[in-house]
């Protein structure tokens, strides 16, 4: 891996989390940074964030969850660290009876570019749009993210906001581009534009959409974790996940 690629080549920002005071926006933002727990196969339980998100983060041979106070779900046959976090019977007790899963997405991050300015011309200049609005892309970002943002044109949309633990989340969609003619980096591009220069900007990715890690990881961004985001069956839950 070139030097470039590493995560530790990335250039520190002054607002890399909102919430860094949630343990897991701490191990994520040094992660980012090249620096990963301890690969000792173990896993850390952690309250939600301030957003009520509940996830099962992997790192490398350690895991994170991120669940109400409770009885603790039975264990996963294989050790947390080492892939037992995302067994499908252990995320499914966390999510309880009529509760739901996300889909397991790779997290990969980038540092934000802070390009785009006002008179700047090029293929990876965006604007903000609502032409979007019922995109189901948008749809879904603004069910499990605040303070969404949506820039995009005629070939596709970027949407922009906060995430799990605070952390500034990225995703894109082709609307009418074909794929395959180097579009979707266009807009990751794009996209870490519209974010401040230096700023950590992470993307979840499906596991099995190879088209779009390709893209991502051609545009700087590096993996750091895996992670499943779960939603809880309550009395009051209006929030759903939808597959990536």
């Amino acid at each position: 891996m070139a030097a470039a690629d590493r995560p530790d080549e990335l250039h520190p920002g002054s607002e890399d989390l909102d919430g860094a005071d949630h343990p897991c926006a701490v191990l994520l933002h040094e992660a980012a940074n090249g620096r990963f727990p301890p690969a000792d196969g173990n896993v850390e339980f952690f309250a939600p964030d301030d957003f009520g998100t509940c996830a099962a983060v992997g790192f490398t041979g350690h895991a994170v969850v991120l669940t109400p106070p409770g009885p603790r779900p039975e264990r996963p046959s294989a050790p947390f660290g080492f892939g037992g976090v995302h067994e499908p019977n252990f995320l499914l007790s966390l999510a309880g009876p009529g509760g739901e899963l996300g889909s397991l997405d790779v997290v990969l991050v980038a540092r934000g570019t802070g390009r785009a300015g006002p008179t700047e011309r090029s293929p990876e200049r965006l604007t903000e749009t609502d032409a979007h609005d019922r995109h189901p892309r948008v749809l879904r970002a603004r069910s499990h993210r605040r303070h969404v943002r949506v820039l995009g044109d005629e070939r596709g949309l970027v949407a922009i906001g906060v995430g799990l633990v605070g952390r500034t989340e990225l995703s894109v969609e082709l609307t009418g581009a074909a794929p395959g003619r180097g579009v979707g980096r266009q807009l990751i591009r794009g996209g870490l534009a519209a974010v401040g220069r230096g700023q950590l900007v992470f993307a979840q990715v499906a596991a099995g959409n190879a088209a779009s890690l390709r893209a991502f990881l051609a545009c700087g961004f590096v993996p750091v974790a895996s992670e499943v985001l779960i939603v809880r069956a309550t009395p009051d839950a209006d929030r759903r996940i939808e597959d990536r």
